[in-house]
């Protein structure tokens, strides 16, 4: 066993929701801006900073207007969420080593919720730390030291799994090994190649090799 426990971001990393993210993005702000704001825009920030700081971003006197018209869309999507290929067998696998695995994700709970509703992942999982549970958010280490704190777990010992340059700053900050996963179709291979991880992966069975 090489890391335990191992932490994973949600979106773009076990789940497949980039496409209705962006979806989301475009209806919110063609809503309330009646514009249209570039794709590598709409999702620069997403895996980092809470979707209200988001859309400050864009808007910052329409924001909560932009992440009401946002929520409204983005909610019923994720009946047809999906995990990525490999990451149910993956998740399995792990668990049935004995490994701790925990979420560190920019989704409120109760989005977390719908997640875990479409998708079966929920009962690997022993900690679940989403926006709610810290006053700063990734790439601030603050909620990898909240996951490794309610588990009990050192820092040194543990793994962090996602799809952003958030991610893996954040795996850094913390002290946590960083890997990286190329697919999460919302920022490039490239991207995360330019933040140094200590692996990039492209596939389930690569990232379990590397766990």
């Amino acid at each position: 066993m090489r890391y335990d426990p191992v932490l994973f971001d949600l979106d773009g990393t076990l789940v497949d929701s980039g496409a209705m993210i962006l979806a989301s993005f475009r209806h919110a702000t063609k809503t309330v801006l009646a514009r249209e704001i570039p794709d590598e825009q709409l999702l620069a920030f997403v895996g980092g900073m809470r979707l209200t700081e988001q859309m400050e971003r864009i808007a910052p006197e329409r924001a909560a207007e932009l992440v009401r018209i946002y929520r409204e869309h983005n909610e019923p999507l994720h009946r047809e969420l999906q995990a990525f290929e490999g990451m149910l067998e993956t998740l399995a696998t792990l668990r049935g080593q004995g490994r701790r695995l925990g979420i560190v994700t920019a989704k409120r709970r109760a989005t977390v919720e719908l997640a875990f509703a479409a998708v079966p992942i929920e009962r690997y999982f022993d900690v679940v730390v989403g926006a709610d549970d810290t006053e700063r958010h990734k790439p601030h280490p603050d909620p990898l030291l909240r996951a490794l704190a309610l588990l009990g777990a050192r820092a040194d010992a543990a793994a962090y799994v996602g799809d952003s340059p958030y991610d893996v700053r954040a795996a850094k900050a913390a002290g946590l090994a960083a890997v990286a996963v190329a697919w999460g179709g919302i920022h490039p291979a490239e991207r995360l190649a330019e933040e140094e991880p200590d692996a990039l992966v492209h596939s389930a069975e690569e990232l379990l090799a590397v766990l």
